[in-house]
């Protein structure tokens, strides 16, 4: 018992969890749990100074505030109401057509964004009060909204996916190209769902019959230059034009291309200064996050955690089905109190060693962890998509959360074929000589 007291690894986690249930930020409660057992069991304060500088001293996370840059300056150059106007003119008056168009557009927009929450900022404004106009509930376009934007983590260009192909040192660009086959297969899903909650309550286009045809062209023309965004940004990395970490810096000279010269939406000195602002602001809380976390994995693999967490999963079975549905549940339950990077942080050491030993596919379970957490940002009680929406649409949590649960339910329906059939994951990457 005496033993087990004192024992790094289980402060560590006590350490860690106890200010999370009292609701202090993630940050601190990883660097605190981190910083405490450094200075307890004496790791070396010249380690800490050099994994704090290491954690976000990596070419790959410059991506990060790029992405963040592009997504943002996107947004206010107008690119995302005329993807929406395509989408609204592609899917016309059919049964759930905007309800279908706002899943078709959250998808698009994870090529550009690569930020569950910033997509639901970005479309949110648009598609929620147009949803609305058009008949349906409130509550349910928010949470299609909220639960779609989801997909931005998983459809490429994905900030998700730059930090776990740091944390497990695999090939972004694999990644990138391992997220088209999965992303569809969940859109799908969504828009499965979407289209049968449209049925039974009768929601359907916001444009009349014999519109769609006259309306689709002068749409395609006006969203051109944003349809040609993911084109560019996708088709330099496989290319081999541009690394993703140099993409990003390309997305943010088209969008500011776009809105200054061709739409003429970003008209000031001041407007830019707003956009880099809120750059600046969404870049400090990512990478505040990135630098505690990979501080307390540094600490939890020192004191022996991680190997402790593998040995504790691999002892629960041999069958590596049984170790995989655990995994899914752990990283489920995870994503309801914790964001995508700390569980990358925290979770991916512990999980490494048991891609290994079962000799998986580690671009296979990096898509898998990915939707996993897409989900995650839609599970209350943190459910950061839900919380953005809900802000926009002025509505509570719990007003949102019921009408998410179908929506959720399809995608897990997702989840678990990813799961089942990793050459969905695969295919692409092997195809394009990425692996």
């Amino acid at each position: 018992m005496e033993s087990l007291i004192q024992d790094p690894a289980l402060w560590a986690v006590l350490l860690f969890v106890t200010p999370l249930l009292l609701r202090v930020p993630i940050a601190v409660a990883l660097g605190g749990a981190a910083l405490a057992v450094a200075y307890r069991w004496d790791l070396g304060y010249e380690m800490l100074s050099y994994n704090i500088y290491a954690g976000v001293a990596k070419f790959p996370l410059l991506a990060i505030p790029f992405f963040i840059l592009a997504g943002i300056i996107m947004e206010r150059a107008g690119i995302a109401a005329r993807i929406v106007d395509l989408m609204k003119a592609l899917v016309g008056s059919m049964t759930g057509g905007l309800g279908i168009a706002t899943v078709a557009v959250a998808t698009f927009w994870g090529a550009v964004s690569g930020s569950g929450p910033a997509t639901v900022a970005a479309l949110g404004l648009i598609l929620i009060p147009g949803m609305a106009c058009a008949g349906y509930d409130k509550r349910f376009a928010t949470a299609v909204v909220s639960v779609t934007s989801g997909l931005a983590i998983v459809i490429p260009p994905s900030i998700a996916f730059i930090v776990y192909g740091g944390v497990a040192n695999v090939s972004v660009p694999a990644l990138f190209a391992a997220g088209f086959i999965p992303g569809i297969l969940v859109a799908l899903c969504l828009a499965g769902s979407v289209w049968l909650t449209s049925w039974r309550h009768g929601y359907r286009g916001s444009c009349g019959p014999g519109e769609e045809p006259a309306r689709v062209w002068p749409a395609l023309r006006r969203a051109f230059w944003g349809v040609m965004t993911p084109v560019i940004i996708l088709g330099g990395i496989y290319g081999g034009v541009f690394t993703p970490t140099e993409a990003a810096a390309v997305a943010v000279f088209y969008g500011l291309f776009v809105g200054v010269f061709v739409y003429r939406t970003i008209r000031s000195v001041r407007e830019l200064f707003e956009i880099f602002a809120a750059t600046m602001h969404g870049t400090a809380v990512v990478m505040i996050v990135v630098t505690c976390a990979g501080l307390f994995s540094w600490v939890g693999a020192t004191v022996g955690l991680v190997e402790k967490g593998s040995a504790v999963l691999l002892g629960a079975s041999d069958s590596q089905w049984v170790i995989l549905f655990m995994i899914n549940a752990i990283l489920l339950l995870a994503g309801m109190v914790l964001d995508a990077i700390s569980i990358y942080y925290v979770f991916l050491p512990v999980m490494l060693p048991l891609i290994h030993h079962f000799g998986w596919d580690p671009i296979w379970f990096g898509v898998m962890m990915t939707v996993n957490l897409a989900v995650g940002q839609v599970t209350p009680p943190v459910a950061v998509n839900l919380y953005v929406g809900a802000n926009i649409s002025g509505l509570t949590m719990e007003e949102i959360a019921r009408p998410a649960l179908p929506l959720i339910f399809a995608a897990l329906i997702a989840l678990a074929f990813i799961v089942a059939f990793p050459d969905l994951s695969t295919f692409l990457p092997r195809l394009l000589g990425l692996e």
